[in-house]
C-alpha cells in the first residue's frame, strides 16, 4: 500500500494532507448549509447539493492527480496562449455571459451546456504569465524594472476586464500580481511608483462613480461600503447582519454539525458566507481549523520555493498559493465582518463548480513542482554519497 501511494500519489505529502482535509470539510459543511434549500427547492431532497459538490470535488481531485503527473514547464511554454484564450474568454462574458445580480460572471458553453467564471481563469493565466516574465528576467534585473510598464499593462488588461463586473476579484488579483512582483526582485521605488500611480486613479474613477451612479454594480459597490462603515445607514446590510448574528451564537464550541439556524437566513450560507456558518456549528475551535490549512498550505509551499531550483517554478507555485490564501483570508474578514461583503468564495471549501475544478489545477501544479523539487534534492544527495 505504501508503495502504492509513493509511486501514484507524489509531491509533499502534506500538501496531499491539505487536500484530503479540505475535501471533508467541504462536504461536511456544505451539506450542513443546503440542507434546507435543498429540501425547499428540490423536493425534499436533502442531499442534491451534498452530491452535486461531492461531484465537483471528484472531479477537482481527478485534475489534481493528472496535472501533478504533467510537467509544470507546459505551462511556460503555452503561457502566452493561455493569457490570450483568458482576454477573449472575459471579452465574450461582458458580451454574452449570463447575468446575474447585474454581473455578468458567467460564461455558457454551448456544446457542454455548463457555466463557468472566467474571472477565475484569469487568474491562473495572469498569474502564469507574470511568472514566466520574471523567470526570464532573474539575471537581468535593471532589464526587468523597464519592462514593468509592460508587464503592467497586462495586469491592467485582465483587471480592467474583471473589475466592472467583480470588483473584489480585481482587487485580489492586482494585489497577488504585485506581491508576485515584490518576490521577483522588482525595484521596490519602481513598484511603488506604479502601485500608487493607479491606486490614486482607482480612487478618483470610483469616486466619480459613486458621485453620479445610484444604479447597477456601482450602486450595490456604494451600499456594500456604507452599511459597512455607518451602521445607522438606511441601507440593506442583511448579508451582514445575519453572518454576525452566525458568529455571535457560536460560542467556543458551536452549536453542533447540521445545528445551524442561519443557514435559513443568510444568503448563499453555502459560497460566501460559509465560514459564518463554520463558525455557528463549530465555535471558535472549527474556526481555527480552515485558517491554519491555508496557512500550512502557505507554510509548505514557501518551503518548496525555497527548495527550487528554477525561477518560473518558484514563482507559479508562491504565486498561485498567494491567490488561493488571499481570497481565503478575505472571505473569513468578510464573514467576522473585518471587510464589507465582497462574494469571494472560500477555496476549496464553498460550493462552486469551475471555481473548484481551477483550485484543484492549482493544487496539482504546486504538488508537481514539489516533486521535481524532491527529485532534484535526491539527486544531489546521491551525487555526494558518490562523489
Amino acid at each position: 500500500m505504501k508503495e502504492f501511494i509513493n509511486k501514484h500519489f507524489q509531491g509533499d505529502p502534506i500538501i496531499w494532507m491539505i487536500i484530503g482535509i479540505l475535501f471533508i470539510v467541504s462536504t461536511m459543511v456544505v451539506y450542513s448549509a443546503t440542507g434546507y434549500l435543498a429540501y425547499k427547492f428540490q423536493d425534499g431532497d436533502t442531499s442534491y447539493y451534498l452530491w452535486r459538490q461531492f461531484k465537483f470535488l471528484t472531479f477537482a481531485l481527478i485534475i489534481i492527480f493528472i496535472t501533478h503527473k504533467i510537467d509544470y514547464n507546459i505551462f511556460q511554454r503555452l503561457s502566452n496562449a493561455i493569457f490570450i484564450i483568458s482576454v477573449a474568454l472575459l471579452i465574450a462574458t461582458l458580451q454574452f455571459g449570463v447575468e446575474t445580480n447585474e454581473a455578468k460572471r458567467w460564461l455558457t458553453i454551448p456544446i457542454l451546456g455548463i457555466e463557468f467564471q472566467t474571472s477565475d481563469f484569469a487568474k491562473f493565466a495572469l498569474i502564469v504569465f507574470i511568472s514566466k516574465q520574471l523567470a526570464i528576467s532573474q539575471d537581468n534585473i535593471e532589464a526587468l524594472n523597464k519592462n514593468l510598464f509592460k508587464i503592467f499593462l497586462f495586469i491592467g488588461l485582465i483587471c480592467g476586464l474583471i473589475v466592472s463586473e467583480n470588483l473584489s476579484t480585481a482587487v485580489l488579483l492586482f494585489g497577488t500580481s504585485v506581491t508576485l512582483l515584490f518576490i521577483g526582485r522588482v525595484n521596490i521605488k519602481v513598484l511603488a511608483t506604479y502601485v500608487g500611480a493607479i491606486a490614486l486613479a482607482g480612487i478618483i474613477i470610483l469616486t466619480i462613480a459613486f458621485a453620479t451612479i445610484d444604479t447597477g454594480r456601482v450602486g450595490t459597490w456604494k451600499n456594500r461600503l456604507y452599511s459597512y462603515f455607518d451602521d445607522s445607514a438606511e441601507r440593506e446590510n442583511h448579508q451582514a447582519d445575519m453572518a454576525k448574528i452566525a458568529v455571535a451564537t457560536g460560542g467556543f464550541l458551536g452549536k453542533g454539525p447540521g445545528m445551524s439556524t442561519q443557514r435559513t437566513n443568510l444568503p448563499q450560507p453555502y459560497a460566501d458566507f460559509i465560514y459564518a456558518i463554520i463558525i455557528e456549528e463549530y465555535g471558535i475551535v472549527g474556526a481555527i481549523i480552515p485558517l491554519l490549512i491555508y496557512i500550512a498550505l502557505f507554510y509548505r509551499t514557501a518551503k518548496i520555493v525555497e527548495e527550487s531550483q528554477r525561477s518560473f517554478q518558484a514563482f507559479l507555485a508562491i504565486g498561485l498559493t498567494i491567490s488561493i490564501v488571499f481570497q481565503a483570508l478575505v472571505n473569513m474578514a468578510v464573514a467576522v465582518t473585518l471587510f464589507p461583503v465582497t462574494g469571494q468564495t472560500l477555496p476549496f471549501i464553498s460550493m462552486g463548480g469551475t471555481s473548484l475544478l481551477l483550485t484543484g489545477l492549482t493544487f496539482g501544479i504546486v504538488l508537481n513542482i514539489s516533486k521535481s523539487t524532491q527529485l532534484v534534492r535526491r539527486g544531489s544527495f546521491r551525487n555526494k554519497n558518490t562523489g
